[in-house]
């Protein structure tokens, strides 16, 4: 069955909602291994409320909103990125914190724990100037680390040529593109998620 690892290019772009739509495309439970951060509305209670789809707990929930390394270090505890395993479930979407190289302790990144379980990922980018960029290292990484790249999902504005340069040089797929929702509730989304992205492209 199936699962995906939703990652971004950067913080703060729309990857939650994302994921939140994937998971009631696929059917799926949602995983978010590390949340730092617990003031506001967390990732997976986001989620839970968009998809309407099971929510496993959280490997660590962390109070600062900083990266994990630091929202650990600030309990006195420090992240084991090695006992971080997938839970056996399928259908199953994975959501990391923040881009590839977000740290988790003071020696492996997110990167480093999507290369030791080679599940598929999705990267998520913001269509907005910088992108290509961020997009192109961000490829650039998950190829060097050995880890399977399923494809380019945008979030934001149209930006067409954009999204064609980034696929053609990092000779990656585009799944498609998720419009900024001003009126943002489950039936907005998956409405909208279906219109964008093809049935097929996450087979």
């Amino acid at each position: 069955m199936t699962a995906f690892v939703v990652t971004g290019t950067d913080t703060g772009i729309g990857k939650t909602v994302f994921a939140a739509a994937l998971a009631a495309r696929l059917q799926a439970s949602y995983w978010k291994p590390v949340q730092s951060g617990l003031e506001d509305e967390t990732d997976s209670e986001t989620v839970a409320r968009l998809s309407g789809r099971p929510v496993l707990p959280e490997a660590w929930r962390l109070a600062l909103p900083a990266s994990p390394h630091l929202a650990a270090a600030a309990e006195g505890v420090a992240i084991d990125a090695a006992a971080l395993t997938p839970p056996p479930v399928r259908p199953l979407v994975i959501e990391g914190a923040g881009g590839l190289m977000v740290p988790l302790n003071d020696r492996a990144s997110f990167l480093d724990v999507f290369a030791r379980w080679q599940l598929p990922v999705i990267l998520c980018a913001r269509t907005a100037l910088g992108t290509i960029n961020h997009s192109l290292l961000s490829i650039a990484a998950l190829r060097a680390a050995g880890v399977p790249l399923h494809g380019l999902a945008f979030i934001g504005p149209a930006a067409p040529e954009v999204e064609t340069t980034i696929c053609r040089m990092g000779e990656a797929r585009r799944l498609g593109r998720l419009p900024l929702l001003q009126d943002l509730n489950p039936g907005s989304l998956r409405a909208t998620f279906d219109a964008c992205f093809p049935v097929d492209c996450f087979a």
